[in-house]
């Protein structure tokens, strides 16, 4: 039998957290052998899978790029301006090396006796089938099925005779030139798409079961286009600004919780001004829940509201009775006609990439374990799952936790232990469990369908999943390996 081909580190997946992970594994743990698995042909992930017209980012890339890369361009990028950052991260730091791409994970299995995974890996080009094996398993594959969106199941969506279209999916033949289309959504995508087409669309129509957040400034940051003026070196400015970004993000979240009215009355009253009487502000953009509870939308340079203003797009809120061959049957009574229907519905939550676990020979079911400090698991060895902030930016996580890995690397290495294993302590066993994102806290549609697949958080420390950045950053570069909650063997 052929030998897996082993490493220290593997690390699953080649977006915006496993580029993180391979960038830390070699400036913070030098010798460590590691690997990235990447199974599209490339590095980027949700920016390679995401192609409709306008992709761009919903956080301001000074938080989003990485801490170790100062972000250059607009605080709102395109996909292929962070595509390219990226490739920047990959050629300047010789990661290309470490990153196979083409090879999707079957299965992971951990061997106590051996103290390593065993992965079985399919070239999606050649179809041939390979083994690796790890001391580490770094899971950075993202949180969603990258091969299909979720797309509720509408009656009469058979009798339709127009083209209905998911984001994540995106046909490069579509052709919406001249054609009337409704997308069905409210969030980040449906405000990037909308913009994006409208001009080119007969007309283009915002379908909404409720109303969404939204934030609108210029797409340009002043400070730091001030302090290039003064020649500041970039590695500065790129500091400055993220932390200054970071404490008014800070600000406004904590403003969300102590004062939500107020705060809910200013973001109304901000679209109130860019639409004045075009639009009915208290029917279609006025939500019902507390802001934040949901992702809020940022809109740079108010382009969506632009185009409803041009009269090239508009907003409709009501619920879908039916699909017609023509269009759609609203609730209401209503009807939209409509060439193309675009569902801007959210994702299928993913667990680890739908990955076929097992230890010592058992199925894992992750939510039947409870993580540690939102990233390791109980009774799952040699393990670490980068899942980023849904308020904060993704990538601020991944910088966190390129810090702790390399800790608990380094620290396993001074124990002389080769597995590592999250445990209650004792008088935790009976502990109270919450889910893994508290719905009260934070409650969008892809969270409340997926729920049950994800791990548990507890009570207390380590075993809450807060996710609060401010917190985190202050918590895990102090977080003591050694109070129990870790076992080392």
């Amino acid at each position: 039998m052929k030998i897996p081909e082993h490493f220290d580190v593997i690390v699953v997946g080649a977006g915006i957290s496993g580029v993180g992970a391979a960038y830390h594994l070699k400036t913070q743990s030098p010798g460590t052998r590691y690997l990235v698995l990447e199974s599209k042909d490339s590095f980027g992930g949700t920016w390679i899978t995401h192609r409709y017209p306008g992709i761009r980012s919903d956080s301001e890339l000074y938080t989003f790029g990485y801490r170790f890369k100062p972000w250059t361009g607009t605080p709102i990028a395109t996909a292929e301006e962070i595509l390219r950052y990226m490739g920047e991260v990959v050629d300047e730091n010789e990661l290309g090396a470490h990153i196979r791409y083409r090879h999707e994970i079957v299965s992971a299995a951990w061997s106590s006796a051996e103290r390593q995974w065993r992965l079985a890996v399919r070239r999606s080009d050649t179809g041939e089938m390979l083994e690796f094996s790890a001391g580490f398993l770094w899971m950075c594959q993202g949180y969603y099925q990258h091969d299909q969106g979720y797309t509720p199941d509408w009656a009469g969506m058979d009798r339709y005779q127009g083209r209905i279209v998911h984001p994540q999916t995106w046909p490069e033949d579509l052709d919406y030139a001249g054609k009337k289309v409704v997308v069905i959504g409210s969030g980040a995508t449906a405000a990037t798409l909308i913009p994006a087409m409208a001009d080119d669309c007969e007309h283009i129509t915002m379908l909404q079961r409720s109303p969404t957040y939204f934030r609108t400034a210029r797409n340009v940051n002043e400070l730091a286009d001030m302090l290039r003026q003064l020649e500041i070196p970039e590695t500065w400015i790129h500091e400055i600004v993220r932390r200054k970004m970071l404490f008014e993000q800070g600000a406004f979240a904590a403003r969300t919780h102590r004062e939500p009215e107020l705060v809910k009355q200013e973001l109304v009253a901000n679209i109130q001004a860019l639409v004045g009487d075009k639009v009915d502000v208290a029917k279609h953009f006025t939500p019902s829940y507390r802001p934040w509870q949901q992702r809020l939308a940022f809109v740079p340079d108010a382009d969506l509201f632009h185009a409803i203003n041009k009269g090239k797009a508009s907003v409709v809120t009501d619920q879908i009775e039916t699909f017609t061959p023509t269009g759609l049957k609203l609730k209401s009574g209503a009807t939209l006609d409509a060439d193309i229907i675009i569902t801007a519905t959210g994702f299928h939550l993913s667990t680890m990439g739908g990955i076929d676990f097992s230890v010592d020979g058992q199925a894992l079911d992750f939510s039947q374990t409870v993580a540690y400090r939102g990233a390791m698991f109980t009774g799952v060895p040699n393990l670490l799952w980068v899942f980023g902030y849904l308020r904060w930016s993704w990538t601020l996580r991944v910088d966190l936790m390129g810090d702790f890995v390399c800790r608990l690397l380094g620290h396993m290495k001074e124990q002389g232990a080769t597995m590592v294993t999250p445990q209650l302590r004792p008088g935790e066993q009976a502990m109270a469990l919450k889910p893994w994102v508290d719905p009260t806290n934070f409650n969008p549609g892809y969270l409340n369908r997926g729920m049950h697949l994800m791990p548990r958080q507890g009570m207390t420390e380590p075993w809450t999943h807060g996710q609060d950045y401010d917190q985190d950053r202050k918590q895990l570069p102090l977080a003591d390996l050694d109070d129990g909650s870790l076992s080392f063997v």
